[in-house]
């Protein structure tokens, strides 16, 4: 069965720091580009960032560019999103899935329960 766990979400203040992890299983992780997305309250979800299978190629929304940095291990089946400099815009509850195509999910039944990550003072 496809599953995702997300972890590593929390309360930090404008300007710090967040590591998100997510762990997936039950498909050939390292076959699939890994997509991160996030969704605010009363917003729909929307495509953050993405790494191509191997992890050469890298993609991110403009409203994140130069601050998060997504990175992948494929010995783990773990796909990560370094976010530096959070802005209050970032607060929101972050999942991610596999790609078929750009924001196009491969596995829409499967979300896991995503974190939720605040950025507040």
């Amino acid at each position: 069965q496809v599953q995702f766990v997300e972890s590593g979400g929390g309360l930090v203040e404008p300007g710090g720091s967040l590591r998100l992890s997510c762990a997936a299983s039950g498909f050939t992780f390292s076959s699939y580009r890994m997509g991160w997305y996030r969704q605010a309250p009363g917003k729909e979800r929307e495509a953050v960032a993405s790494i191509s299978s191997f992890g050469g190629s890298t993609k991110y929304a403009n409203s994140v560019k130069d601050r998060f940095t997504i990175s992948r291990d494929s010995a783990e089946n773990t796909v990560y999103l370094q976010m530096n400099n959070l802005k209050s815009e970032d607060t929101a509850v972050y999942f991610c899935n596999a790609e078929i195509a750009a924001a196009t999910v491969r596995f829409p039944a499967n979300w896991g329960q995503g974190t939720q990550v605040t950025v507040s003072s």
